[in-house]
């Protein structure tokens, strides 16, 4: 099968900033290819617009807001937040032309995701499942990165694990990750990669959570089960519990994590450009939920395992780019991300329009 050229599918919601960072201001943000301003209006909804003034294409995200309507910073000719012009300088007749592209907004799980297709079809249902981000059994934060990559690297990278031992030794990797085995299993649009690491010790990141949460020091069974959810969303359960206390599922049972330390580590990465992405991030976890210094400190010590990955992942971009028609091949380890390409390959697939069928006649026979 000829691998689709396009990128990335356009009807999917895509995260294009964490809720605080709109506010009543203009921010110009670029998704799958496609510049956008986003701003808050002043009962709080959030307000997306193509970044280009119907007039002479200014960026509207370099005019200003008054009130709920944005101003060209060139001519002046002001849009409502659906993307209508309604007003002109030096003229009272407005064209009836005169708008912009609206996209489709929903605020969720602490990030704003927007719908860069077909308008018709952004159901909301669709947004990805990321509760534990604002879920008050859980706590956490994150940030987001601008990485110069192609954001299915990046999909790449979370959904095989094994990397943790070579790029992260001195934090979350060990010998164990990279020597256990694991399962992938796949659906429609999700792909799920689990790993079980029992009576280990536990790497530095872990030892040092289970000490502070329970007094523990000992040796642990540790678990990292990764689900995709196409296009772009990869949320890690992860955690660790006492060696032998049951966290390990058995059968029917599910296991018993009780005595352990669990937390999810949230990704979902936007393509911005062929070449670059803006990957959101956050890691949330259910002990010492009270603990705002371990909150600060757990997000400052995962944004530097993440910029050990961003320092891998924009230098193989770079190799990529210096040999375009280099093959690659796949090793066990790939599963996880083998399937994500599918799917998303898939989703792109759905998108391109529908071959005519041309009929075949029978060819007449000559008359004798």
């Amino acid at each position: 099968m000829k691998t689709p050229t396009t990128a990335f599918p356009l009807n999917a919601w895509y995260a294009a900033a964490y809720d605080v960072e709109v506010r009543h201001a203009l921010l110009p943000r670029t998704i799958c290819n496609q510049k956008v301003v986003l701003f808050r209006r002043t009962d709080g909804q959030v307000a997306v617009l193509e970044d280009a003034c119907w007039h002479r294409l200014m960026p509207l995200s370099l005019g200003r807001l008054e009130g709920d309507e944005l101003v060209c910073g060139y001519h002046g000719l002001v849009y409502n937040s659906q993307g209508r012009c309604t007003h002109m300088p030096s003229q009272e007749t407005l064209n009836p032309s005169a708008c912009v592209r609206s996209f489709p907004v929903v605020e969720k799980h602490r990030f704003v995701w927007i719908w860069p297709g077909d308008p018709a079809k952004a159901d909301p249902a669709l947004v990805p499942d990321m509760h534990w981000n604002d879920d008050p059994a859980w706590a956490g934060d994150g940030k987001m990165i601008r990485v110069n990559c192609d954001y299915r690297l990046v999909v790449d990278n979370l959904m095989d694990l094994t990397h943790e031992t070579f790029v992260h030794g001195s934090s979350i990797g060990n010998r164990e990750v990279a020597e256990a085995p694991f399962v992938a299993t796949h659906g429609d649009r999700s792909a799920t990669v689990t790993r079980w690491m029992e009576d280990i010790d536990p790497p530095p990141f872990w030892g040092n959570q289970i000490r502070h949460a329970r007094g523990y020091t000992g040796k642990v069974d540790r678990w990292q089960i990764i689900r995709f959810e196409g296009p772009c969303t990869v949320n890690i359960d992860v955690g660790v519990a006492e060696a032998g206390s049951g966290a390990v599922p058995q059968g029917s049972n599910p296991g018993d994590r009780s005595k352990g330390v669990n937390g999810y580590v949230l990704n979902t990465i936007t393509p911005e450009t062929d070449k670059t992405c803006l990957y959101f991030w956050a890691f949330s976890r259910n002990y010492c939920l009270g603990e705002q210094r371990l909150t600060h400190e757990l997000r400052e010590g995962v944004a530097g395992i993440f910029r050990e990955d961003e320092l891998v992942l924009e230098a193989q971009q770079k190799a990529m780019d210096d040999h375009p028609d280099h093959k690659f091949y796949n090793l066990n380890i790939d599963a996880g991300s083998m399937w994500a390409r599918r799917l998303i390959d898939r989703m792109i697939e759905k998108e391109k329009p529908a071959r005519t069928a041309i009929p075949i006649r029978p060819a007449q026979k000559e008359a004798a």
